[in-house]
C-alpha cells in the first residue's frame, strides 16, 4: 500500500541542508535535490517543500531520518489510505518531535487510553488539563512553527514518487 505526502523544512542551517538532501534520499530511494529559498523568519536559515509518494511508513522514517539535527525545524505529513490512517510530525529545536495520528479531515485522532490517562492525572493534580490537552494536540509546536509556515506561502513544491 503507498500513500502520499509533504515534507516541509521550515528552517536548516545553510550546511545543513545537503545533509537533509542525503537523508531524505536514504528513505525515499531516490536522488533529491530540494529547491532551497531563504526562510526570512529565522536570518541565516533556508526552507524547502517535498511531495512524496511511498510507502505507509514513509512519514515515520522521513522524521526518524532528520530528527537528528537540533537545528532543523520541519513538518512531515502523511495522507490516510485504505491501509492506515494520516500522519503528521512537527519537529522544533526547543520542542523535540511531536506525532499525531490524523484522520481523513485532518484532523488529530487522540487514542482513549491517553485521554483516560491524563484525566487520572488531572484528577490527581499531576497535571493540568488544559495545557495536557494542548500538548496531546501539538498546539505547542504549532504556536512555534506557524511564523515558518506563513513564510512559506508560495514556495516551490517538487513532487518525488518512491520506486516501490
Amino acid at each position: 500500500m503507498t500513500t502520499r505526502g509533504v515534507l516541509y523544512v521550515h528552517s536548516a542551517p545553510r550546511a545543513l541542508c545537503p545533509h537533509v538532501e542525503w537523508a531524505v534520499a536514504g528513505v525515499l530511494g531516490v536522488r533529491v535535490s530540494l529547491d532551497w529559498i531563504r526562510q526570512p523568519v529565522a536570518p541565516g536559515t533556508w526552507r524547502a517543500e517535498l511531495s512524496w509518494q511511498g510507502e505507509v511508513d514513509t512519514a515515520s522514517r522521513l522524521a526518524s531520518a532528520l530528527r537528528g539535527w537540533q537545528m532543523l525545524r520541519f513538518e512531515v505529513t502523511a495522507e490516510p489510505s485504505a491501509a492506515s490512517e494520516g500522519e503528521r510530525y512537527s519537529s522544533t529545536p526547543h520542542l523535540g518531535i511531536f506525532h499525531a495520528v490524523t484522520g481523513v479531515h485532518g484532523d488529530i485522532m487522540i487514542p482513549e487510553d491517553r485521554l483516560r490517562a491524563l484525566l487520572v492525572r488531572s484528577r490527581g493534580g499531576e497535571a493540568d488539563l488544559e495545557s495536557e490537552l494542548e500538548k496531546l494536540l501539538g498546539k505547542p509546536w504549532d504556536d512555534e512553527l506557524e511564523p515558518f509556515r506563513y513564510a512559506g506561502e508560495g514556495a516551490p513544491v517538487r513532487w518525488l514518487h518512491q520506486v516501490v
